[in-house]
């Protein structure tokens, strides 16, 4: 089997949906495990609706009836009037109603992927019928009832050896399999997610365990770039990457492959292609064993809206092993991810992504200890394979606020000017 994986861009509206069509026609691929991402900006969508039911001053059936008007909008183009589909469809509106109607859970994270993974399922129910209707009469499955994780809600963690069982089980070994990217469930069956732009790492995880030819995932783009063209020039299509620079560039925030989606890949030398939806002919990146990187070239990555943090000791006494201990175990428990770290005799800088919104909440129990600073927001600049031209081009940038290079990493934190 192959896997190939459609991200929200691929499946936004009719138009693409029908471009899903003339990629599989154009590959001929006959094996094949699709993997979906919710349509367009649905997830975000959804988060609204959550949003709107803590808040109790608004109605969270207006932006969910917001939701269902998108994608009737594509049923319409797709589908004549009367089709099964709209009923389907409908039906994720409705469990999403009745979910909220009867909730009892204050858990904002139980309660969001509760109600967000209906996005997956109304995407990969359209798919399905849309793809039967021209010719391609695959198997719809529930991811949920496969991927199983712990009851870390919003970053579930995979439990890999049940996961392994119920894929090989359940999984056809030939024809057409069209699931969902993102959603995965614990051990009681409640929905959990893998975090946002999880649906690669799905993709990694179905052809892990079925030892799949290839992991293929469809993008806006030609491949993995040298840089992401709206903030940096001269951006480099990338035709080989190696595991190991994959899962570098991930982990400094390139946002074409999800930081999670390589580890699994690696262990069973499965290649995964990146490649232009609009374009399906094209080779696209590869990322498998070889040379680190292919055209060898500085890579740029920005990460906009980070915040820096700069502690030290209230009694000016050396930060040492048990005061930074003490601070990751807070980034940790309020869900901080870390992306550069600096310490000095008396000081120690961190550079975190605030992706749960709990910034507040972790500097008010970090004062209670240390002398804090906070910048906020600031972008953090990483270059890899970083020569002279590349670091003067960041260093010519007015505030920068912190500096460090490490072997062939250089990473820049620079305030908004």
């Amino acid at each position: 089997m192959e896997v190939y994986k459609f991200g929200g861009a691929s499946v936004k509206d009719a138009h693409a949906i029908q471009n899903v069509l003339k990629v599989l026609q154009s590959t001929q691929v006959k094996d094949v495990i699709i993997v979906v991402s919710a349509m367009g900006k649905t997830t975000n969508a959804l988060e609204a609706v959550v949003a709107a039911y803590f808040d109790k001053d608004q109605d969270f059936n207006e932006p969910l009836a917001r939701v269902w008007q998108y994608h009737k909008d594509i049923l319409d183009e797709l589908f004549p009037v009367g089709h099964a589909i709209f009923a389907l469809a409908l039906s994720q509106i409705n469990l999403i109603k009745d979910f909220l109607g009867r909730n009892k859970s204050p858990h904002y994270d139980f309660v969001y992927d509760q109600v967000v993974s209906h996005g997956e399922i109304m995407s990969t129910l359209i798919i399905h019928w849309f793809l039967k209707e021209n010719g391609f009469c695959g198997t719809w499955i529930d991811i949920r009832e496969n991927i199983k994780t712990n009851a870390a809600y919003r970053e579930g963690k995979v439990d890999w050896e049940t996961t392994r069982m119920a894929i090989k089980k359940s999984m056809p070994k030939s024809g057409m399999v069209i699931t969902q990217g993102f959603i995965a469930s614990d051990g009681n069956g409640f929905t959990t997610t893998l975090g946002r732009e999880g649906s690669d790492y799905t993709g990694a995880i179905i052809a892990y365990c079925l030892d799949a030819k290839s992991l293929t995932i469809w993008k806006d783009v030609p491949g993995v770039l040298s840089a992401d063209p709206r903030y940096f020039d001269h951006a480099r299509l990338l035709n080989t990457i190696s595991y190991e620079e994959a899962i570098e560039l991930a982990f400094y925030g390139a946002s074409v492959i999800h930081p999670k989606t390589i580890q699994p890949l690696k262990r069973k030398e499965i290649p995964l292609y990146v490649k232009p939806f609009l374009a399906p002919a094209e080779k696209g990146t590869c990322v498998m064993l070889g040379e680190d990187i292919e055209p060898l070239t500085p890579c740029y990555i920005l990460k906009k809206n980070q915040v820096l943090i700069a502690l030290s000791s209230l009694d000016f006494s050396f930060m040492m092993e048990d005061n930074i201990g003490e601070v990751f175990k807070l980034l940790g428990r309020y869900g901080m991810k870390v992306d550069l770290i600096q310490n000095s005799a008396i000081s120690f800088s961190v550079c975190v992504d605030n992706k749960f919104g709990k910034l507040d909440e972790l500097i008010a129990h970090l004062r209670a200890n240390f002398h804090v600073d906070v910048m906020n927001p600031v972008n953090l600049y990483t270059i890899r394979h970083a020569d002279v031209a590349a670091v003067r081009s960041l260093e010519n940038r007015t505030n920068v606020l912190l500096k460090q290079q490490t072997g062939r990493t250089l990473q820049m934190v620079i305030g908004n000017d």
